[in-house]
């Protein structure tokens, strides 16, 4: 769960570094957070408290724990990265492409190992596990709604830019996460 938390905050970082937007409630905190200025790993784990309540009815105890543990750690390292990794130049292009697939490649650890990163995470994998909706097209499809709200506080490039991290990771989701893949005892 570490490593998976470690790698979607790099992925944010990037995402970040160059004003890009993602998907789920990390797109939403990246809204607030250029809107307003606050903090994104703060607004990251407030955001995702109205989703703990789903989480824990309709997902158990044991991954609400891991999934905020999980948030915990992706806003705290949000919030120090800066300290241990200085990025000099990052074409927006090449952080939409790695930002996608580093934050895809954590979920895909945090959800082999029953958690996600909160929101629309949560809510995919209980539509994925109860109805057989694949998890990424539902996070394509709440995207595409935040993506569309970004038109109102960044630019148009940022929104395609930030567009195409989140088809990235999402096409990763939808290709990678099948229940069917993985068994995990509960």
């Amino acid at each position: 769960m570490i490593i998976g938390a470690m790698t979607a905050a790099l992925g944010l970082y990037l995402l970040n570094q160059v004003g890009l937007l993602t998907s789920g409630t990390a797109g939403v905190a990246f809204l607030l957070h250029y809107k307003f200025g606050l903090p994104f790993g703060v607004l990251f784990f407030v955001v995702n408290l109205p989703f703990y309540y789903l989480s824990f009815k309709r997902l158990g105890l044991a991954f609400s724990v891991k999934t905020f543990a999980a948030i915990v750690m992706v806003s705290v390292i949000t919030e120090i990265e800066q300290q241990f990794l200085l990025i000099q130049y990052l074409h927006p292009l090449w952080a939409a492409l790695l930002g996608g697939i580093l934050i895809g490649y954590g979920l895909l650890g945090l959800y082999r190992h029953r958690a996600s990163l909160g929101g629309i995470g949560i809510l995919a994998i209980y539509l994925q596990d109860r109805f057989k909706i694949p998890a990424g097209l539902v996070q394509l499809a709440f995207d595409l709604c935040v993506m569309m709200a970004a038109f109102f506080i960044v630019s148009p490039e940022t929104v395609a830019w930030s567009l195409l991290s989140a088809v990235v990771l999402n096409l990763l989701l939808a290709v990678n996460h099948r229940s069917d893949r993985y068994i995990v005892v509960r």
